[in-house]
């Protein structure tokens, strides 16, 4: 059974505002697309994902995936509502902005899950959640945002997936500069 991955990628103007102080809008429209297009090449080289969906208020010039409105209820409503659309399971929710993302991450988290019934990805601080994966039917309710990671691990077994390729994920001026530290490279060009 292939799994469904689901991106949320907000509109432009709303993308990296916590780089301003950094970058200029253009310059963080264009990182924020620099990211998603790695977290979807990632996706695409697993060979466990079957398809991927975005979740996002348009549907982006040339995409062809799948595609659920963002009708801007909150996150983790929208992110409710595009799973009752897809269909709850085998299900990996993550974030775009992985700057160090490889298919083995997104392998590895999904085999942990396919082992325990779910895995979830921590953020480089181990207090936010970059990803969920759902390989089982046990009810799980999503709570991205402040303290997520407590909330996620707090609802049952679940595997913790603790790899660079899915904790550096890019929101703040220091975020930046540990993955250029690691290699990336804003210009796309990263290794």
């Amino acid at each position: 059974m292939g799994w469904t991955a689901l991106l949320p990628f907000k509109p432009p103007a709303q993308r990296k505002s916590r780089l301003a102080g950094l970058l200029a809008p253009d310059a963080r429209i264009a990182l924020s697309q620099l990211l998603f297009d790695r977290v979807i090449r990632a996706l695409e080289g697993s060979g466990k994902v079957g398809a991927i969906h975005l979740l996002a208020a348009d549907r982006p010039a040339g995409w062809t995936g799948g595609w659920h409105a963002d009708l801007g209820r909150g996150l983790n409503v929208e992110i409710e509502v595009a799973c009752a659309a897809i269909g709850r399971s085998p299900l990996l929710v993550l974030h775009a902005d992985l700057a160090l993302l490889q298919p083995m991450d997104v392998d590895v988290l999904l085999d942990a899950a396919e082992q325990v019934g779910r895995a979830i990805a921590p953020d480089r601080h181990g207090q936010g959640t970059n990803a969920v994966a759902l390989y089982d039917d046990r009810p799980f309710a999503f709570a991205f945002g402040t303290g997520s990671l407590a909330a996620h691990r707090s609802q049952g077994p679940a595997a913790l997936v603790d790899r660079l390729g899915l904790t550096l994920d890019v929101d703040s001026p220091d975020d930046l500069a540990a993955a250029m530290a690691h290699g990336f490279r804003a210009d796309g060009n990263s290794s």
